[in-house]
Formats: C-alpha cells, sequence, structure tokens
C-alpha cells in the first residue's frame, strides 16, 4: 500500500478487534502514527508491539465521561496532533423488543449514541483549531434501511446517521470532512449474538463480509481529493436483500 497517510495521525476508537483494528492496520499501511483506542489494557499492548512504533495503545473506557475526557488531551500528549478519528467502537443487541432486555438497550444505546457523540465532540476543538480533519464513524446499513429483527440496534444508527449529517454540515466551513461508513452484516464479535442456525446460513450463503472489507472502503473514504466528502459509503455483501 502506498504512504497515502504519511505524516498524519489517526485514532480509531474500538481498535482491540474487529473493524477497528483492521482499520488500524490499514491505516498504518498507508504511512500514518496510530492511536488505538480501547478499554481493553492487555490486548492493547500486546497488538500495539507487533504492529510497531507508529502503533500506540491508549485504554479509554468510553461508557465512562470523566476517561472521555482524558481522550484527546493524551492523544495530543502521545501524537501531537489529530488527523483522523474514526469513531468505531460500537454494540449490537437484537431479538424481539417484546421479549428483549432493556438494561441491554441501555447499555448499547450509550455506546453506540452518548459514547460516540461524546468522543467526537472531545475532538472537535482541535482540528476546528486547525482548519482541517477527518471524523469517520462506522455506521450500519440498519441505519438507512429499518431491520425488522434488530429495531434498538436499527433505533441507535438512524441516531448515529442523523448526528453524521448534521454536523457535517455545521464543521464544513472549518475545512473538516465526516462522514459514515454503513456495512452490511461483518464477521467480528457484534454478530456473537445471533441465533446458531442465522450465522451459520448467511456465513454459507456469503451473506457476511470481512473486517477488511470495511477498512479498505474506509481507506477510500479517507483518501479522496480534500474537496471530496464521502458522506455515506454503504458496502454490503452480494447476497444481501437490503
Amino acid at each position: 500500500m502506498s504512504e497515502e497517510l504519511s505524516g498524519k495521525v489517526a485514532a480509531v476508537t474500538g481498535a482491540a478487534s474487529g473493524i477497528g483494528l483492521e482499520c488500524a492496520r490499514h491505516m498504518l499501511a498507508a504511512g500514518a502514527t496510530v492511536v488505538l483506542v480501547d478499554r481493553a489494557e492487555a490486548t492493547l499492548n500486546k497488538l500495539c508491539a507487533e504492529l510497531g512504533p507508529k502503533a500506540i495503545p491508549l485504554v479509554i473506557d468510553l461508557m465512562q465521561p470523566a476517561s472521555v475526557a482524558t481522550m484527546m488531551p493524551q492523544i495530543l500528549e502521545k501524537a501531537g496532533q489529530l488527523d483522523i478519528f474514526h469513531a468505531n467502537a460500537g454494540a449490537y443487541v437484537g431479538g424481539e423488543v417484546a421479549t428483549g432486555d432493556p438494561d441491554a438497550w441501555d447499555r448499547m444505546l450509550n455506546l453506540n449514541i452518548n459514547a460516540c457523540f461524546r468522543s467526537i465532540q472531545a475532538v472537535l476543538p482541535h482540528m476546528i483549531e486547525r482548519k482541517t480533519g477527518d471524523i469517520i464513524v462506522t455506521s450500519s446499513i440498519a441505519g438507512l434501511v429499518p431491520v425488522v429483527w434488530e429495531p434498538i440496534y436499527t433505533a441507535s444508527k438512524h441516531a448515529v446517521q442523523a448526528f453524521v449529517h448534521t454536523v457535517r454540515r455545521q464543521v464544513a466551513k472549518h475545512g473538516l470532512r465526516v462522514g459514515a461508513v454503513a456495512p452490511g452484516p461483518v464477521v467480528t464479535a457484534l454478530v456473537d449474538d445471533w441465533p446458531k442456525a442465522k450465522l451459520e446460513e448467511e456465513l454459507a450463503a456469503g451473506g457476511l463480509m470481512q473486517p477488511r472489507e470495511v477498512a479498505e472502503a474506509v481507506m477510500f473514504m479517507l483518501t479522496r481529493p480534500r474537496n471530496v466528502t464521502i458522506r455515506d459509503l454503504v458496502i454490503l455483501p452480494q447476497s444481501n436483500d437490503l
């Protein structure tokens, strides 16, 4: 891969696994310094030791506002600036509303919505001051098409889409780009809650994508000329009928 992100500093939340880790790998390969943000300290330290000196671990619990408040100061201390912020961390809850667990909904909604919004707000002043920056949010096809078997998750991603579209218009005047990558089902820990039969059926039918395919889409978004914003990039498995 070419050094298209050489000299840039990126931070990726939920970077200890899945889409976040794969996006961090791609950004590193493109020449960026990458701050991997997650609460899994031991995993982060191990991964960054393997990924090399441009991979910087940062332990943040996105569910704790006091922890999020330390995120941007630590990024600046460790890396000096921030050019790319990928708000990737998220959780998944599917199933019937009538038999669902509202406490599980609250935890997911807090991470997918509140923590996402709070973490983005934390990095905006620095980017606005520098008059440049990219913010990418991991959304979902569920943020554009209501998915009947995951109504609470769908609602959370619709909120994310509304946030992305409005914040993008607020900060465009400062030279910032804000966009959402909206994948269909991806093989990550988020599908661990799927019924076993459904997971096996989708795997056999080619109805699940790999994290690297999302990472390649994110890299496309980040490497467009500065006058071009990819507002939404939807990627689906070929067999998906959404």
